[in-house]
């Protein structure tokens, strides 16, 4: 991403947050093969003090992503959204497009069978508790082992990361809370970014 200072995201809860957030994340290897892509849910492991994701892969990806074997980038790709120039002061022409985004790096660590299983679990959890009739892979766990076989559960402490969010700081507050007001309607996620964002600039800014 371009290395513009003011964008900078360096808080790891912040990142923390946005993966949370936006579990639908983009695998990306430099294989022997060229450059290979991937997309698959990854979800943080909480109980962990670093910054640490686990996932899995449908058959054959890992092998051709030759995974455990280098780093990868996974992209985390939060809101974002056009934003037009008709919204700023008469006489400003140049468009631009807002976003938070997150490029993680680390090389993944191939998991066990029972322990893709068991973040197999988790992750299927972690989409099905808060479900009025959700569905839980222990209410047959003969048949989602056998299921569970097509895949390669892995995880990725994360060796670092390069993070932004570009969320119009280069403007002022009115023409932020203009932005803000166009984009409440069409994508209020992004809209709530912008908001949290001046809520956490530092007074006099």
């Amino acid at each position: 991403m371009r290395h513009t200072p003011t964008y900078l995201m360096t808080d790891v809860d912040e990142v923390k947050r946005l993966i949370r957030n936006h579990p639908w994340a983009t695998f990306v290897s430099p294989a022997s093969t060229g450059l290979v892509a991937s997309h698959y849910p990854a979800i943080l492991e909480e109980d962990r003090d670093e910054l640490s994701i686990v996932s899995h892969f449908g058959r054959p990806d890992e092998r051709s992503h030759e995974l455990g074997e280098h780093e990868v980038l996974v992209i985390i790709q939060g809101p974002h959204d056009y934003v037009s120039p008709s919204w700023y002061p008469e006489g400003q022409l140049i468009p631009t497009w807002n976003h938070v985004t997150a490029h993680l790096y680390g090389t993944p660590e191939v998991l066990s069978e029972d322990e893709n299983y068991e973040m197999l679990s988790r992750l299927t959890d972690h989409f099905e508790d808060h479900r009025p009739d959700g569905r839980h892979l222990s209410q047959d766990e003969a048949g989602t082992r056998r299921a569970a076989k097509g895949t390669v559960g892995l995880r990725m402490r994360v060796t670092r990361f390069d993070a932004r969010a570009k969320l119009s700081q280069n403007k002022t507050p009115e023409v932020v809370d203009d932005i803000t007001a166009h984009l409440a309607e069409r994508n209020p996620a992004l809209a709530e970014e912008m908001r949290r964002q001046q809520d956490r600039q530092p007074e006099g800014h």
